[in-house]
């Protein structure tokens, strides 16, 4: 602010409203120790050219919406030691350039989530001496470390917060806050660093830098995969777990931030929360990074998983055979290679040694799949040709001979299959063939067991916890389109996390014990140490410690005499916190009053 910048002072205790006659070029404006109830809409509308805006120790109960519209350049406003129970945070919308906004010394009980937004570009944000016993569990989430943004030790990057003397409920939702209290090195920096804890009762009267919170677990989450690979044109089911208190939220992000809707979610119990997403008919289009994120009052954590889709665009094919009518008159036959691939043609057919004929249809196949691709044994007959195909398919079919397949007590690492079998000898050999889903052609992953049709049910072991599996059942010298398969999930193996837990109980116990023995006596030998050379601290230490200027309402003189006086109360501070605390030092808030020589300061 420059020499010849209008500063207008208005401190009559009998004005009731915001005076309209100020000066259209004024740059600071203070209204100070009047009778003014309100802050009217668009109160300063005219004053394009303010920057500093003191509605300070008033009687304001009450500020509209519009009542800083049109305020484009202003800094700084301070409307502390008035009676302002609820403010309106939207309206900080109307000045782009506002850094410092001062609203201790008022009646404020809460801070509502949707002020989050509007307060991002503040650096100097005063709110002591209000009711404040909570702030939004997200508010702490615009400044580093929470935001994801490195911790810098740049002064002008800092953030100065003023929370002191508010009735603080120590619980999860300021739990971060609480952290920041226990900091070495952060970007936000606490007027008072000794924020005490007003309830709950076990924890009124304690410092923040040792409150200790209970139920109070930042959430952790776990995946079944990190990756996996997918047919094109398959159905895929992603699932997620997370742990933590309270309950976490759980929601599922594509790598291009929108959210996925298709998802299922259930929490079994306090502190424990499960989603599964669902891909069904997936394309190329579908492959990418999902990330499964969980969020409670205490913090956030995510876990990505990535999705490849195998699998190239299908083309139809129909060779032609000497002989054989390729319209109305030749049919039409469609054999699958086992791999979702068919093959269309109207004549003699060509199959793998691994189809089986299943219907008169003329489908598709990838143009990959053809060169694996074997001709079918033919057998002549009097009836015509006959496929080898056609004769196995006479054979028993397992997944009609075994019906009712379900998995019963599963747990952590094993599971019980049971199935009914109707047709079959009750002695007929069955083969069980169980790995973990996703993992069918990989021999390594892949076991079997032998049991009979008439045992009805057999016990899967060895298996890991949290893990999808599938479970098929083969019969001995039968060819089905289909065995008869289940996939299920093994359950999350929470017995080692639950004696984790009480070792972190025991060890808890024992440190709050020891720790504070070990306190008492370093304090013992200190104090011996220090008794002695006691001494009145040096004065430039103090300075170096104090970061606050206090100071109170200038007092002026309404008359013209050649040298009035002003009181103040001040605490000398070095230049590096006085740069730290702009807002409370800057170059016009720290000489509001000159020589008449050089004075711009107007009373209205």
């Amino acid at each position: 602010m420059t020499s010849l910048a209008r500063s207008v002072l208005c401190n009559d205790p009998d004005m009731s409203d915001i005076p309209v006659n100020v000066p259209v070029d004024t740059v600071k404006l203070r209204v100070e120790k009047t009778g003014v109830r309100r802050v009217p809409t668009e109160a300063f509308y005219y004053l394009t050219e303010l920057r500093y805006l003191w509605i300070t120790y008033n009687s304001i109960t009450s500020v509209d919406t519009g009542s800083f519209y049109n305020l484009k350049l202003l800094h700084e406003l301070r409307l502390d030691g008035n009676v302002i129970s609820v403010f309106p945070w939207e309206s900080l919308k109307e000045m782009p350039l506002l850094r410092t906004l001062d609203l201790h010394n008022n009646r404020l009980a809460s801070i509502p989530a949707e002020a989050i937004p509007y307060l991002m570009k503040i650096t100097y944000l005063d709110l002591s001496s209000n009711k404040l016993a909570t702030l939004p569990s997200n508010l702490m989430d615009i400044w580093p470390p929470f935001n994801g943004e490195p911790v810098t030790s740049n002064a002008s990057q800092k953030v100065v917060l003023g929370l002191q003397d508010n009735p603080w409920f120590c619980d999860c939702k300021i739990s971060k806050l609480i952290e920041i209290s226990k900091m070495t090195v952060t970007p936000v920096v606490l007027m008072d660093l000794f924020l005490t804890c007003s309830a709950p009762e076990n924890l009124a009267g304690v410092l923040f830098q040792r409150a200790e919170l209970d139920n109070c677990v930042k959430p952790s989450v776990m995946t079944s995969a990190t990756k996996i690979t997918s047919p094109l044109g398959s159905n895929v089911l992603l699932r997620c777990d997370t742990t933590g208190y309270p309950t976490p939220s759980l929601s599922w992000v594509r790598s291009d931030g929108s959210l996925v809707n298709n998802t299922v979610q259930e929490s079994p119990g306090d502190g424990i929360r499960w989603s599964i997403m669902s891909l069904h008919g997936i394309l190329h289009k579908d492959a990418g990074d999902y990330s499964c994120k969980a969020k409670n009052d205490a913090g956030t954590a995510d876990a990505t998983i990535s999705i490849s889709v195998a699998g190239t665009m299908s083309t139809t094919i129909s060779p032609p055979m000497p002989g054989a009518g390729t319209g109305p008159t030749g049919p039409d036959w469609m054999y699958s290679t086992g791999t979702g691939v068919t093959l269309s043609t109207s004549t003699v057919p060509v199959v793998p040694t691994n189809a089986v004929a299943l219907s008169a249809k003329p489908k598709t196949i990838s143009g990959d799949q053809r060169g694996s691709l074997k001709p079918a044994k033919i057998q002549q007959g009097s009836g015509g040709r006959k496929f080898v195909s056609d004769e196995k398919s006479k054979k028993g079919d397992t997944s009609k001979l075994v019906k009712d397949l379900e998995i019963v007590e599963e747990t952590s690492d094993s599971a019980v299959l049971v199935w009914t079998a109707e047709g079959l000898n009750k002695n007929s050999p069955l083969t069980v063939v169980y790995s973990p889903y996703g993992e069918d052609g990989e021999d390594d992953y892949k076991r079997t067991l032998e049991t009979t049709a008439g045992s009805g049910k057999i016990l899967l072991e060895e298996l890991s916890p949290g893990i999808r599996y599938s479970v098929c059942l083969v019969a001995k010298g039968s060819v089905a389109a289909k065995d008869p398969c289940i996939d299920f999930y093994t359950l999350d193996n929470v017995e080692d996390g639950e004696q984790n837990q009480f070792f972190n109980i025991i060890s808890g116990i024992a440190c709050a014990v020891a720790l504070p023995l070990i306190g008492l006596l370093l304090y013992k030998i200190l104090a011996l140490y220090c008794k002695a050379s006691e001494a009145a601290p040096d004065e430039e230490e103090l300075e170096k410690e104090s970061y606050v200027k206090f100071e109170t309402i200038t007092m002026k003189q309404r008359n013209m005499n050649p040298h009035p006086t002003e009181l103040w109360a001040r605490r000398p501070t070095h230049e590096s916190e006085r740069l730290l605390l702009c807002s409370r030092s800057s170059i016009d808030s720290q000489m509001t009053y000159k020589s008449d020589s050089s004075r711009s300061e107007y009373f209205c």
